[in-house]
């Protein structure tokens, strides 16, 4: 980690909905990699995922800023939402690199991201330009790459947004993944309610 310059992670995803998973990787990434920021940035549509979010992106961004408000390090960016889809990556840090010219830049991601990025476009421009904070999921430890700058978060970071989705859809209490407001806001918008079959 460089000394002066602000240390900032850009931590992508469809947050549908924003789960304690979310908030916990963001946190122990601060606190073990002496982040400054982490800028959470909703995407309309990843290119490697063909499963488009479920609520709109106005509503993911209300309980985005629900989800965050206590956290004084978190920031939120809605520059890919307007964007066409899919978002890539490359495109998203080089906006941040002119946004915040004098910051270190890391990318926060799971394993699975990780084990995947021979897909993703332009990946040396992101080798390039970026540190790579990856968490483990499922309990599968991330390998190295070389040439790579990675730190590895220690610790299991349980959430799901599928899961949250499927309790919310049926009534049931979500509060085990989801803070208060959180779950109060998709409920009351009826965000993740059945569609009924006529």
């Amino acid at each position: 980690m460089s000394g002066n310059s602000e240390q900032i992670a850009l931590f992508g995803g469809s947050f549908d909905p924003p789960h304690l998973g979310h908030t916990g990787i963001a946190a122990a990434a601060v606190e073990q990699c002496g982040l400054d920021r982490v800028i959470f940035i909703p995407c309309r549509q990843s290119p490697l995922k063909g499963r488009l979010p479920g609520a709109p992106a106005e509503h993911r961004v209300a309980m985005l800023r629900l989800a965050l408000e206590r956290l004084p390090w978190a920031g939120l960016d809605e520059w890919e939402l307007p964007r066409p889809s899919p978002s890539y990556s490359w495109q998203t840090v080089g906006f941040f690199r002119e946004k915040f010219p004098r910051a270190t830049l890391h990318w926060l991601m799971g394993q699975d991201q990780w084990r995947s990025l021979d897909q993703w476009a332009r990946a040396d421009f992101l080798r390039e330009h970026l540190t790579f904070i990856v968490f483990a999921r499922d309990g599968v430890r991330p390998e190295p790459r070389l040439g790579w700058r990675t730190h590895f978060l220690e610790g299991e970071f349980p959430g799901s947004s599928t899961a949250a989705r499927a309790l919310l859809a049926t009534g049931k209490s979500s509060s085990a993944l989801l803070v208060q407001s959180v779950e109060d806001y998709a409920l009351k918008q009826g965000l993740y309610a059945p569609i009924e079959s006529f």
